[in-house]
């Protein structure tokens, strides 16, 4: 019988704790347009929650230096903070739920493909700063999702071994992520379907549905 409890859920942010997806879409559509790339939104969902870099060079290639992908990279991030915080909108449930890990004692903690900033404008927007023990964001892994690396840095930061953490996504790239760093993951259907996301260990369409009981259960 595995030993394995929970101790800490890792949040992604977009598409899981705010509905920021048009912001991106808009700011990203906006800056490709300058470049001459028509950017879809197909193409964005195929990348949302994946790291600028990893965008940027689907629409401009490969040879782009790493210069001009920080360049682009802030302009969007200028348009995308504007933008967002006149409209943030907290997805359904997820607040409440982040509330419920606090009062309960179990650990939080934000792994998103985000910079710092992106991340600050919708946790303060939403009033949560404080309720999180830990973030780890884009720009202090090497690889993104599905890249287990910025869940196993989120659960270094906690001091929760992998196995006892259980990640929240809405991504496809993020499931396999959380698979891969060997954590239980929820994933809901905010950005992509049931089907795309049948790798989870639960999949839900609102986390309006979730408690703690329904996450600790994934741990029986």
């Amino acid at each position: 019988m595995s030993s394995a409890r929970l101790e800490a859920v890792l949040w992604d942010m977009d598409g899981v704790i705010a509905d920021t997806a048009d912001f991106h879409y808009g700011a990203w559509r906006d800056i490709f347009k300058e470049y001459g790339f028509s950017f879809s939104k197909e193409d964005f969902m195929k990348f949302f929650g994946r790291r600028h870099d990893t965008i940027i060079r689907f629409a401009l290639g490969d040879k782009i230096s790493p210069e001009k992908i920080k360049e682009i990279s802030d302009k969007k991030n200028i348009i995308y903070r504007r933008n967002v915080a006149k409209d943030l909108i907290p997805l359904p449930g997820a607040v409440a739920l982040i509330k419920s890990l606090k009062a309960t004692n179990i650990k939080s903690a934000i792994a998103s493909s985000a910079t710092p900033a992106n991340i600050d404008v919708i946790i303060k927007g939403l009033g949560i700063e404080n309720d999180f023990q830990a973030i780890a964001h884009g720009t202090e892994v090497a690889e993104g999702k599905p890249s287990p690396e910025i869940f196993q840095l989120a659960a270094k930061k906690l001091g929760v071994p992998p196995a006892n953490c259980l990640v929240i996504e809405d991504a496809i790239a993020g499931v396999t992520a959380a698979k891969r760093a060997g954590m239980k993951c929820l994933a809901v259907t905010n950005s992509h379907s049931s089907e795309n996301l049948k790798n989870a260990d639960l999949v839900v369409d609102s986390l309006e549905k979730v408690d703690i009981a329904t996450l600790k259960k994934l741990f029986d």
